[in-house]
């Protein structure tokens, strides 16, 4: 089935979840990994909102990405 948007309104629960597990899926197995590449935890539970309806992939990004700069003292 072909996703032409990754908007929570144009898609289901279940198409956002496997957008999310065929996105993060670099092939190497999970046992050990470093939480992916920003060491920040499982991709599910990162993305579990979006997977929900609740927010949008980019606004999960954003914050993601504010937080791993204030962590590592990083300037956007």
């Amino acid at each position: 089935m072909e996703i032409k948007s990754l908007l929570i309104k144009d898609t289901t629960k279940e198409e956002r979840e496997r957008i999310i597990k065929e996105s993060m899926d670099c092939g190497g197995g999970c046992e050990n990994c470093s939480s992916c590449w920003l060491g920040g935890g499982n991709p599910l539970e990162i993305y579990q909102d979006y997977i929900d309806g609740k927010r949008e992939i980019r606004e999960i990004n954003m914050m993601y990405m504010e937080e791993y700069r204030q962590n590592r003292q990083i300037k956007g």
